[in-house]
């Protein structure tokens, strides 16, 4: 089942309570993880050291999405309704620093209705995760209840020129901002609109930095993917030369080769990103690579913000006939896969209306088939902490092809349905 917009990562089911261990007695796996939190949060509230050092941070996310979706081969019309909570916190007990942020997400829908599953989960959805910090409370047919610990790490500074981490953290190993294939750590979905977080993963993280622009790194990341055990062990580079940003990684990724190379830098008014990966998976080497230009624009006292990119990915589907074994292919259940073409490009524009008021459009199309999914949306930030958000998809595009009971999919973004979606996001 489709669960995305432009070949989301959330298209991998998940599983429900039924199909959860069940245990004689003692408190659930959900319930075990949230007292870990409270004891942990407790001891060092109330640790001397703690007091002595910096006062923890308690600080939190709500965002309110109502949407709702025209009928299409995926389902019927229908809207749905989701609140997603995220409480975040952080202290500074001497050369160690904690953070944990704890979410819950809360969908409610018509029944039958697709809408229930767009951008709903960002945070509450495992892309692999090692630890068991989550999973589902409640889920019905209309309404479905979900948490998950999506930070609780531990970071020691090792001197001052190195640290190390240890726990579920976000890992970034992006250069260019949409289209990312040499980022091995659950990169976005290049067409969600909502980005305040980037999914944590369980890893142990090692920084070592040799002067002001160097940067060594090495990153071990166990993970389950369905019922296999993986692990991701890479190590990684980074430096300045001439004013351009260069580095490389190389290692294992989910049990396989992989290594990486990027560069960034400026070409006149442009800022040129690009990066290049090597996998080698399925039996086969794939060549992924993307380059992305942006700049702004003056217009009318204000600057219009252009990015564009291409990306080439030798793991995506040359044609239709194809996009269901990349959709199904270990690539994407491993969320390496944003999107399921060969060849993608994005073209992303915002523009300030007025100092509280901007305007947005992304298009994002495959360079194969012509098909393609274009969002307007408009903000508004009603105060410091309060911004409102009203928005469209539509996915253009040939449509799929009745094949008796099934349907045969002629594009990638033709069997998207029309959505409108309008949101609130409170940051406390």
């Amino acid at each position: 089942m489709w669960c995305g917009v432009g070949g989301s990562r959330r298209l991998s089911p998940t599983r429900s309570a039924a199909e959860r261990p069940k245990t004689a007695c003692g408190p659930s796996p959900e319930a075990r993880s949230l007292l870990v939190f409270l004891r942990l949060f407790a001891a060092l509230w109330l640790s001397p050291g703690t007091v002595a050092a910096q006062q923890p941070g308690l600080s939190g996310y709500y965002l309110n999405l109502a949407t709702h979706v025209q009928e299409s081969v995926l389902g019927p019309a229908g809207a749905s309704d989701v609140q997603r909570l995220r409480l975040m916190w952080n202290a500074s007990p001497g050369p160690v620093r904690l953070e944990a942020a704890y979410e819950q997400t809360l969908t409610l829908r018509q029944a039958g209705s697709p809408g229930a599953q767009l951008f709903t989960t960002a945070g509450t959805v495992s892309g692999g995760d090692w630890f068991s910090l989550g999973g589902e409370i409640e889920s019905g047919e209309r309404a479905e209840w979900r948490h998950r610990f999506d930070r609780l790490n531990l970071r020691l500074d090792l001197g001052g020129s190195a640290d190390l981490t240890v726990g579920r953290q976000p890992v970034s190993w992006a250069t260019t901002l949409v289209l990312t294939p040499a980022d091995p750590f659950s990169p976005f979905d290049p067409a969600d609109p909502f980005r305040e977080y980037r999914i944590g993963v369980d890893a142990a993280r090692l920084r070592y930095y040799r002067g002001a622009f160097t940067q060594f790194e090495v990153v071990a990341r166990p993970a389950r993917i369905g019922e296999r055990e993986t692990l991701t062990l890479l190590g990684r580079a980074s430096t300045n030369a001439t004013g351009w940003d260069v580095g490389g990684w190389a290692g294992v990724v989910h049990d396989t080769f992989g290594a990486a190379a990027f560069l960034s830098g400026a070409v006149g008014l442009w800022a040129l990103r690009a990066e290049a990966a090597v996998r080698d998976l399925d039996g086969r080497t794939s060549v992924r690579t993307a380059i992305g230009l942006d700049r702004t624009f003056p217009i009318a006292e204000r600057d219009l913000y252009i990015v564009i990119e291409y990306q080439h990915d030798g793991m995506g589907a040359t044609s239709p006939d194809e996009l269901l074994a990349a959709a199904t292919g270990r690539a994407f259940a491993q969320s390496e896969m944003q999107v399921l073409g060969r060849d993608t490009g994005v073209l992303q524009l915002s523009y300030p209306l007025h100092p509280l008021v901007s305007a947005s459009a992304l298009w994002l199309g495959s360079l194969r088939d012509g098909s393609f999914l274009v969002s307007p949306g408009l903000g508004y930030s009603a105060t410091e902490s309060l911004g409102l958000r009203l928005g469209a998809f539509f996915g253009l595009g040939d449509e799929p092809v009745a094949s008796g009971p099934t349907w045969t999919l002629t594009s990638e973004y033709g069997a998207l349905p029309r959505v409108l979606f309008v949101s609130a996001n409170w940051f406390f």
